[in-house]
């Protein structure tokens, strides 16, 4: 009975970690849940429980003793190539591949890789969409540079500012303000035909559309509280976007 508890407590754990990182990583609250009890009934665990929301993970196993586990989410991001690799290992585990011990370790190589995109492509990814958003939005090409300048700006006070100040929403709130006097300031110079084309591409970069997503593919699966909370998230951050460009547009 003490082998089969520690066994049970060593399965709890693999499923715990794989969730962690899909639910860090930006994964939706059902393929969580989904991974989870897959992983457990790949190791002869059918009846296992897992209740996810976008801040904590609670998992159990049937008849086990102590594998009752809680995990607590303090950061989200979004790093879908993570969330990849854990479904890849998940596959592996269902088709008797690895054992708990191999699994766990490539588990835990994921968690502790930095597969993020480098800082300065990220910048330059958001200013070039920023612009491509200006011509898609029927823009003309004179607010091509202004809405690359622009977003790319807003982007890197984004990033900086969330550095200082680990509050989301007034990061988003001091990056919108600023894309909101960087567009004003290009379309005063000359620089910009339509100052609304402008600021609208230059703020896309930061609309939260995986948050939206995953909010409405949750409620669709019946996980109210998680799409209940990632919609206020997206609400929030879609307040702050529109208190920040408000608050430049109504001093000039």
């Amino acid at each position: 009975m003490h082998d089969q508890s520690n066994g049970n407590i060593e399965i709890t754990q693999i499923c715990l970690l794989a969730g962690k990182i899909m639910l860090a990583s930006g994964a939706e609250t059902y393929r969580v849940e989904d991974t989870m009890m897959r992983i457990a009934d790949a190791y002869g665990y059918e009846n296992s429980h897992s209740y996810v929301t976008p801040t904590g993970i609670i998992f159990a196993i049937d008849g086990a003793v102590s594998t009752t586990r809680l995990f607590r989410i303090a950061t989200r991001s979004t790093d879908l190539q993570k969330v990849t690799l854990v479904n890849d290992i998940s596959r592996a585990i269902t088709r008797g591949e690895l054992s708990p011990e191999e699994a766990y370790e490539k588990l835990k190589r994921v968690d502790n890789a930095n597969l993020a995109y480098p800082v300065w492509l990220q910048i330059v990814a958001a200013a070039i969409s920023s612009g491509c958003f200006a011509i898609m939005f029927r823009g003309t090409w004179p607010d091509f540079l202004p809405a690359l300048i622009a977003g790319g700006i807003g982007f890197v006070s984004f990033i900086y500012v969330h550095r200082l100040i680990p509050i989301k929403f007034f990061a988003e709130f001091m990056a919108a303000t600023i894309i909101g006097l960087t567009s004003y300031f290009c379309y005063q110079t000359g620089l910009g035909n339509e100052l609304d084309k402008i600021i609208i591409s230059a703020v896309m970069p930061l609309v939260p559309g995986l948050v939206i997503t995953n909010a409405v593919r949750d409620l669709m699966a019946g996980h109210l509280v998680s799409g209940l909370s990632k919609g206020a998230e997206a609400f929030l951050t879609a307040f702050a976007i529109g208190a920040g460009i408000a608050f430049v547009m109504s001093i000039y």
